[in-house]
């Protein structure tokens, strides 16, 4: 039977969600509260330039072809995607770096000559990470996380170890290179929590890496939020931006409509990408499923203070994706997850989109991004943020050795207050809800309310957790929950 359905957000989450129910026959209206659409991934033009706000790294593309498969459709019906090459660099020191190819032969090649043996570590633990890869990414995380059940399968039988042991300890014991060993921690970061807290089953995320390769969409991730668009209006979804949502109303424990700039809009179904713990304010604490205090118990992902920058020339020695680790990573990890504050000495990454992309930025110009990631819920000041770009932009200088501030035609600038104010996101936090083995599958917030009828959530706090191509599937879970409770 046909359903109005009313949807809080248009992040990727939301827009996925928005076409599986059009799909299914129901009447899809996406509010947003910001000026465009995308959620996070929203765009920045200035001056010729064109820089991604949020997400930069285009991983697992066949999650991309699924989710546009289920609709007959091909992400190349939409935008041109690039397989970068080199994938990666990353920067340990002045002339000391590492470059990581854009094919595992070559990878595993770099890693023998920086430490004999390790190539054939590589390519026996990328075999694991792809085992991994094919169990999870293929078939665990297109599950609601509604039973512990549903991690029980023949295949996760055999691995039950992985999620007790964690990925920091299994990379240890066969690198002893510590370039190595930080290169292979890195992609699990996009998980939101330390190598050391996060299960070694989740060494899919190096296949991810090394097998499946990096990716950039022509003209920036925004390509993809428009192409979601362009499919979710050909299916019959309206979306309307500049839509505050103020409170989510409840009847007799049923939701019944969103407050939407002063007007009630009735429906069905509720469903909310925004913030799981802004959408539960919206409502009144009795209808709450969550309390405060269990959100001050969370690990969350980090927040990120970023920078997007023009350069009035090409900037040296860089490549599109740039990671500067000449900083010890246990220190700035610690600023982040076990004594808050801002790092002394932060790790930084760097994105270069018009090395590729001769749209993003005039020509003979460079666009750049410059990330630190941090603890969410930091102090965010104008002059935190100078001091911080001073010192990533002075190691920046030195370690790619060459003089750039001069050539800085503009920077702007988003941190925690901004994620706060342009997403309510919880305590400004920039990626979910970092996936440790408690906060994996069915650990993670519910797609359903337990408290309230015809209200669900989606996005980067609930299940499967964050990411870009975790969303995607996000969407389409909370759609075959609704799909499955509205008759």
């Amino acid at each position: 039977m046909k359903k109005k359905i009313n949807i809080i957000g248009s992040g990727f989450s939301s827009l996925a969600a928005a076409c599986y129910l059009a799909q299914d026959g129901n009447e899809v209206t996406v509010f947003e509260k910001n000026t465009t659409i995308g959620g996070r991934a929203r765009q920045l033009k200035r001056d010729g330039f064109t820089f991604d706000i949020g997400p930069t790294w285009y991983w697992m593309p066949d999650v991309f072809e699924r989710f546009f498969g289920d609709f007959n459709k091909k992400p190349s019906d939409y935008y041109e995607l690039i397989k970068l090459s080199p994938a990666y660099q990353v920067y340990f020191g002045v002339d000391e770096f590492v470059t990581i190819a854009d094919n595992l032969p070559e990878i595993i090649t770099t890693f023998e000559s920086i430490e004999k043996g390790s190539g054939q570590k590589l390519s026996a633990f990328m075999k694991e990470a792809q085992d991994n890869y094919n169990i999870a990414i293929k078939d665990l995380v297109y599950r609601p996380g509604v039973s512990p059940m549903e991690l029980v399968t023949l295949e996760t039988a055999t691995k039950v170890n992985q999620f007790f042991g964690n990925i920091s300890k299994d990379i240890r014991r066969k690198f002893k290179n510590s370039k190595l060993v930080q290169i292979l921690e890195f992609p699990v970061l996009f998980l939101g929590a330390k190598p050391s807290d996060t299960p070694s089953f989740y060494s899919f995320m190096n296949f991810a890496d090394f097998g499946l390769g990096t990716w950039h969409p022509k003209n920036g991730m925004y390509s993809v939020i428009l192409a979601m668009e362009k499919l979710a209006v050909s299916l019959g979804v309206t979306i309307k931006t500049n839509s505050n949502i103020e409170k989510i109303n409840v009847e007799n424990g049923t939701a019944v409509s969103i407050s939407v700039n002063g007007k009630e809009e009735k429906a069905d179904i509720i469903l909310s990408g925004a913030d799981y713990h802004h959408s539960e304010t919206l409502l009144d604490e009795k209808h709450r499923a969550y309390s405060e205090k269990y959100w001050e118990s969370r690990t969350f992902a980090p927040s990120s203070l970023l920078f997007y920058v023009g350069f009035d020339k090409k900037i040296d020695n860089v490549e599109h994706h740039s990671l500067f680790f000449d900083v010890d990573f246990d220190v700035h990890a610690s600023a982040i997850y076990d004594s808050p504050k801002w790092p002394e000495n932060p790790l930084f990454y760097a994105s270069f989109p018009s090395r590729t992309d001769e749209n993003a930025a005039p020509q003979g110009k460079e666009a750049g991004i410059f990330l630190i990631p941090l603890a969410p819920g930091l102090e965010d000041t104008p002059a935190l943020r100078e001091k911080y770009f001073d010192k990533i932009i002075t190691r920046f200088e030195h370690l790619t050795q060459q003089d750039v501030q001069k050539n800085i035609i503009f920077k702007e600038s988003f941190c925690v207050n901004d994620f706060i104010k342009d997403y309510n996101s919880y305590k400004g936090n920039a990626y979910g809800l970092a996936n440790t083995l408690l906060q994996t599958a069915f650990l993670r917030p519910k797609l359903k309310s337990k408290k309230v009828k015809n209200l669900y959530f989606t996005g980067q706090l609930t299940v499967p957790g964050p990411g870009v191509p975790p969303a995607l599937i996000s969407g389409k879970l909370v759609s075959e929950l609704i799909n499955k409770n509205k008759n």
